[in-house]
């Protein structure tokens, strides 16, 4: 139990000093080839710990190479651009002048319903009030919202059709049918529901409505019995 608590004792103390030495970003926000190392981290770290039958050497060592093979990738990371790019990846703008980008949305395996989730962490909640938004290459949310962005988010923006398929649950939700919605796509042009990408609906009667390859509108209608939320 003893000759355990040591060679525990040991590793912490030899992962603490490799985790200093990779810098604070390694505590923080990593790139992808950060996050890797770190789970091999630990998953060497791991084997001596729980097994006494295998030298304590052999742990560290493992660790120590980790080490070695980060501040390589680093070096390379900070040195040649291309590599850069290929190691960490590079910022995806999934929202621009024009609305969504579904091409990279689906690049980084995201959808409409994922952005708008991520909009709202960042405290945007409609989606016309952005000029740009990214995707870091580590993962992190970004958005440049326009001037006024604040007032144009007077009311909760709601999903009433994500990727061409009406939303039962928001169409309940509103009180709204289907059909009123068919027939504003229709008057603007839109012939089949599954050509748009998003459509969004705020209690003051704004709509939001992007069609697939083509640029965001933005819609202002009265709602049957003069609903409101």
């Amino acid at each position: 139990m003893v000759l355990v608590m040591i060679r525990t004792a040991i590793i912490f103390l030899v992962l603490l000093i490799i985790m200093r030495l990779m810098g604070k970003r390694q505590i923080g926000e990593m790139q992808p080839f950060e996050l890797v190392i770190t789970l091999l981290i630990a998953e060497l770290a791991c084997i001596p710990m729980a097994d006494s039958s295998i030298p304590l050497l052999y742990g560290i060592i493992s660790v120590v190479t980790i080490y070695v093979l980060h501040e390589l990738m680093t070096l390379m990371d900070l040195k040649f651009k291309p590599t850069k790019s290929l190691i960490s990846g590079k910022p995806s703008v999934v929202i621009n002048k024009n609305g969504i980008d579904d091409y990279q949305l689906k690049r980084n395996n995201l959808d409409v319903s994922d952005l708008i989730e991520s909009l709202r962490s960042a405290g945007y909640f409609s989606l016309d009030c952005i000029d740009y938004a990214l995707y870091e290459a580590n993962g992190t949310f970004s958005a440049l919202p326009k001037e006024n962005y604040e007032s144009m988010q007077p009311s909760l923006p709601i999903v009433m059709i994500d990727n061409g398929k009406f939303d039962k649950k928001n169409l309940e939700i509103t009180g709204l049918q289907q059909s009123f919605f068919e027939e504003i796509l229709k008057d603007n042009k839109v012939k089949k529901t599954k050509d748009v990408l998003v459509l969004t609906a705020d209690g003051t009667g704004k709509l939001y409505l992007q069609v697939k390859g083509e640029k965001f509108r933005t819609l202002n209608v009265e709602y049957p019995g003069g609903k409101t939320w």
